[in-house]
């Protein structure tokens, strides 16, 4: 779908949600800020699907988001993006951070993990507790010869990348200039066990493959600003400007997500719900009933 008018190329930001379920209304708040963001810049707002799941993934889902978008009025400029047909280019990305040494294979379960965390071997961070680093200290053949036999994730050394970037910094609109604290999250995961890649990596990827001038997203994802902004120093790859908004909550103050079972889009539409209204609505900060804002 193409908007339109003239835009500002210089200005590009995207909606990017995951095919593995029914947009819910924080999506739509989601999508909205995004989408505006662009139009008042003049800019282009691009439509990225996020399908590297294959296991959750759905072409139903990928029909309805495009559907639900158009129902809220939200165009998009130019064709829809998948990432499953950039699988080569983040393999790429994976096997040049491993020539840097600095990713190593990573062999604990869920299992090994919840045990470390109720003996209190993992400490809290921004997103919850924080990998021990166990596999970290493997030896480098012994963990050579397990690869080659055994499943395995791979984690990202942050403190060697660290170690080579040096202090690094990025930009939030509502925050303003931050100093990247990577650690806080640990060794995060960039190639899970069960999947080609992970959100980390591929999402730093994709915003510098399209140009994204501003990530415009929720605010819960602020602190893993700081290891995309790791990637990018490590993958020469350019820094955009960031916006973390603030996020719809339910009433028992959580935000709306598929796994809460957050009412979907099609529900509202079902029961005569109009999408231009219920936008504009959002604009105006008129939520329905239970729906708030988190605070500033």
């Amino acid at each position: 779908m193409t908007s339109s008018g003239q835009l500002n190329r210089h200005i590009v930001v995207r909606f990017a949600p995951s095919p593995n379920g029914l947009l819910h209304l924080g999506h739509a708040y989601a999508a909205m800020v995004a989408h505006d963001f662009a139009r008042q810049h003049a800019g282009r707002f691009l439509l990225r699907i996020e399908d590297i799941d294959s296991g959750r993934s759905r072409s139903e889902f990928v029909e309805a988001i495009e559907n639900d978008l158009r129902w809220l009025g939200l165009d998009w400029d130019g064709d829809v993006i998948f990432q499953s047909e950039r699988l080569a280019s983040y393999a790429a990305a994976a096997d040049r951070l491993k020539a840097m040494g600095l990713l190593y294979p990573c062999f604990c379960t869920r299992s090994d993990m919840r045990q470390l965390w109720e003996q209190g071997g993992r400490p809290e961070g921004p997103d919850g507790p924080v990998y021990a680093g166990t596999c970290r200290h493997l030896d480098p053949q012994v963990a050579s010869k397990r690869a080659a036999e055994e499943p395995h994730s791979w984690r990202l050394d942050v403190a060697k990348a660290a170690a080579i970037t040096g202090p690094l910094r990025w930009i939030d609109e509502r925050q303003g200039e931050r100093l990247t604290q990577p650690e806080r999250l640990g060794d995060v995961i960039l190639l899970p066990k069960d999947m080609p890649v992970a959100y980390h990596l591929a999402v730093t990827l994709d915003d510098a493959r399209d140009g994204i001038s501003h990530v415009v997203r929720g605010e819960d994802l602020f602190a893993a600003t700081d290891i995309h902004r790791l990637l990018q120093a490590l993958l020469a790859l350019p820094t955009p400007i960031y916006f973390h908004h603030r996020l719809l909550l339910d009433d028992k103050g959580e935000k709306l997500s598929k796994s809460r079972g957050s009412a979907s889009l099609s529900v509202l539409r079902a029961a005569g719900e109009d999408g231009y209204r219920l936008v504009q609505n959002l604009r105006a900060g008129i939520f329905p009933v239970g729906i708030s804002l988190s605070q500033a």
